[in-house]
Protein backbone atom coordinates (compact mmCIF):
# COMPACT_ATOMS: atom_id res chain seq x y z
CA UNK A 1 0.00 0.00 0.00
CA UNK A 2 2.92 2.44 0.58
CA UNK A 3 4.44 1.91 -2.73
CA UNK A 4 0.47 2.63 -4.34
CA UNK A 5 -0.39 5.55 -2.47
CA UNK A 6 3.04 8.02 -4.14
CA UNK A 7 1.22 6.68 -7.92
CA UNK A 8 -2.47 7.47 -7.00
CA UNK A 9 -1.45 10.84 -5.51
CA UNK A 10 0.48 11.28 -8.47
CA UNK A 11 -2.71 9.99 -11.02
CA UNK A 12 -5.01 12.27 -8.96
CA UNK A 13 -2.59 15.63 -9.48
CA UNK A 14 -2.92 14.89 -12.86
CA UNK A 15 -6.99 14.68 -13.28
CA UNK A 16 -7.38 17.51 -11.57
CA UNK A 17 -4.53 19.84 -13.03
CA UNK A 18 -5.20 22.40 -15.44
CA UNK A 19 -6.65 22.25 -18.62
CA UNK A 20 -5.30 23.10 -22.25
CA UNK A 21 -7.80 24.13 -24.38
CA UNK A 22 -8.45 20.94 -26.58
CA UNK A 23 -10.57 18.85 -23.79
CA UNK A 24 -12.77 16.74 -25.07
CA UNK A 25 -16.33 18.72 -24.47
CA UNK A 26 -17.88 16.21 -22.26
CA UNK A 27 -16.51 14.36 -19.47
CA UNK A 28 -16.30 10.89 -19.91
CA UNK A 29 -13.71 9.32 -17.38
CA UNK A 30 -10.50 8.17 -18.91
CA UNK A 31 -11.76 4.62 -19.60
CA UNK A 32 -14.87 4.86 -20.85
CA UNK A 33 -17.46 7.09 -23.32
CA UNK A 34 -19.92 7.50 -21.19
CA UNK A 35 -21.34 10.91 -20.06
CA UNK A 36 -22.34 11.41 -16.66
CA UNK A 37 -20.96 8.26 -15.58
CA UNK A 38 -23.65 6.13 -17.12
CA UNK A 39 -26.13 7.95 -15.28
CA UNK A 40 -29.51 9.23 -16.45
CA UNK A 41 -29.35 12.87 -16.46
CA UNK A 42 -33.21 13.73 -16.77
CA UNK A 43 -33.62 11.26 -13.48
CA UNK A 44 -32.49 14.86 -11.90
CA UNK A 45 -34.87 16.79 -13.07
CA UNK A 46 -38.06 14.28 -12.96
CA UNK A 47 -36.70 12.12 -9.94
CA UNK A 48 -34.33 14.35 -8.19
CA UNK A 49 -31.90 12.14 -7.77
CA UNK A 50 -28.91 10.13 -9.46
CA UNK A 51 -30.31 7.18 -10.94
CA UNK A 52 -28.00 4.73 -13.47
CA UNK A 53 -29.05 4.53 -17.01
CA UNK A 54 -29.36 1.24 -18.89
CA UNK A 55 -27.20 0.43 -21.92
CA UNK A 56 -30.49 -0.63 -23.51
CA UNK A 57 -31.77 3.49 -23.41
CA UNK A 58 -28.55 4.81 -24.94
CA UNK A 59 -28.12 7.47 -27.66
CA UNK A 60 -24.43 9.14 -28.38
CA UNK A 61 -24.48 13.04 -28.37
CA UNK A 62 -21.26 15.57 -28.63
CA UNK A 63 -19.02 12.60 -28.78
CA UNK A 64 -20.44 10.63 -26.06
CA UNK A 65 -22.87 8.27 -24.91
CA UNK A 66 -25.95 9.30 -22.79
CA UNK A 67 -27.65 6.66 -21.17
CA UNK A 68 -32.02 6.39 -19.06
CA UNK A 69 -33.60 4.58 -17.14
CA UNK A 70 -36.66 4.49 -19.83
CA UNK A 71 -37.28 5.64 -23.48
CA UNK A 72 -39.49 8.28 -22.11
CA UNK A 73 -36.11 9.76 -20.74
CA UNK A 74 -33.92 8.92 -23.73
CA UNK A 75 -36.70 10.79 -25.93
CA UNK A 76 -37.13 13.71 -23.78
CA UNK A 77 -33.38 13.90 -23.99
CA UNK A 78 -33.43 13.62 -27.32
CA UNK A 79 -36.01 16.53 -27.85
CA UNK A 80 -33.79 18.46 -25.70
CA UNK A 81 -30.56 18.12 -24.91
CA UNK A 82 -29.07 20.71 -23.91
CA UNK A 83 -32.28 21.47 -20.99
CA UNK A 84 -31.00 18.21 -19.47
CA UNK A 85 -26.97 17.78 -19.95
CA UNK A 86 -25.18 18.61 -17.31
CA UNK A 87 -23.57 21.94 -17.18
CA UNK A 88 -19.71 22.23 -18.92
CA UNK A 89 -20.13 18.49 -20.52
CA UNK A 90 -20.02 17.28 -16.69
CA UNK A 91 -17.01 18.48 -15.26
CA UNK A 92 -16.95 19.76 -11.97
CA UNK A 93 -18.78 23.36 -11.87
CA UNK A 94 -16.30 24.58 -9.00
CA UNK A 95 -12.58 23.89 -10.94
CA UNK A 96 -14.47 25.34 -14.39
CA UNK A 97 -14.94 28.52 -12.26
CA UNK A 98 -11.46 28.58 -10.86
CA UNK A 99 -9.90 28.04 -14.86
CA UNK A 100 -9.37 24.43 -15.13
CA UNK A 101 -10.98 21.12 -15.94
CA UNK A 102 -11.47 17.98 -13.23
CA UNK A 103 -14.13 15.33 -12.96
CA UNK A 104 -17.71 15.89 -12.20
CA UNK A 105 -19.28 12.91 -10.04
CA UNK A 106 -23.13 12.06 -11.06
CA UNK A 107 -23.64 11.98 -7.72
CA UNK A 108 -22.79 15.59 -6.31
CA UNK A 109 -25.09 17.57 -7.96
CA UNK A 110 -27.37 20.62 -7.96
CA UNK A 111 -29.97 22.07 -10.12
CA UNK A 112 -29.73 26.36 -10.34
CA UNK A 113 -32.03 27.98 -12.61
CA UNK A 114 -33.10 24.62 -13.69
CA UNK A 115 -29.41 23.67 -15.23
CA UNK A 116 -27.83 20.77 -13.64
CA UNK A 117 -24.17 21.07 -12.43
CA UNK A 118 -21.48 18.28 -11.34
CA UNK A 119 -18.83 18.76 -8.92
CA UNK A 120 -16.18 16.65 -8.22
CA UNK A 121 -16.79 15.91 -4.67
CA UNK A 122 -19.06 17.00 -1.57
CA UNK A 123 -16.22 19.66 -0.23
CA UNK A 124 -15.69 21.03 -3.49
CA UNK A 125 -19.30 21.44 -3.97
CA UNK A 126 -19.83 22.88 -0.41
CA UNK A 127 -17.28 25.26 -1.94
CA UNK A 128 -18.69 26.29 -5.20
CA UNK A 129 -21.99 26.95 -2.96
CA UNK A 130 -20.49 30.25 -1.00
CA UNK A 131 -20.84 31.73 -4.37
CA UNK A 132 -22.93 29.91 -7.42
CA UNK A 133 -23.23 32.86 -9.23
CA UNK A 134 -19.95 34.12 -8.98
CA UNK A 135 -18.63 30.32 -10.08
CA UNK A 136 -20.65 30.45 -12.96
CA UNK A 137 -20.56 33.50 -14.40
CA UNK A 138 -16.44 32.46 -14.37
CA UNK A 139 -17.05 29.17 -15.69
CA UNK A 140 -19.05 30.40 -18.31
CA UNK A 141 -16.70 32.38 -19.45
CA UNK A 142 -14.00 29.32 -18.75
CA UNK A 143 -15.62 26.46 -20.52
CA UNK A 144 -15.59 27.51 -24.15
CA UNK A 145 -11.95 28.33 -23.69
CA UNK A 146 -11.27 24.76 -21.86
CA UNK A 147 -12.83 22.44 -24.30
CA UNK A 148 -12.71 21.88 -27.90
CA UNK A 149 -16.19 22.85 -29.07
CA UNK A 150 -16.82 22.11 -32.63
CA UNK A 151 -19.19 25.18 -34.12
Amino acid sequence: MKRILPFLTFILFIAASPAQAGEDPIYTGIFNDRAAGGYDVVSYFTDGKAVKGDKKFQTDYMGAKWRFTSEEHLNAFLANPTQYAPQYGGYCAWAMGRGYTAKGDPEVWRIVEGKLYLNYDESVKAQWETDIPGFIMKADVNYPKLVDLEE
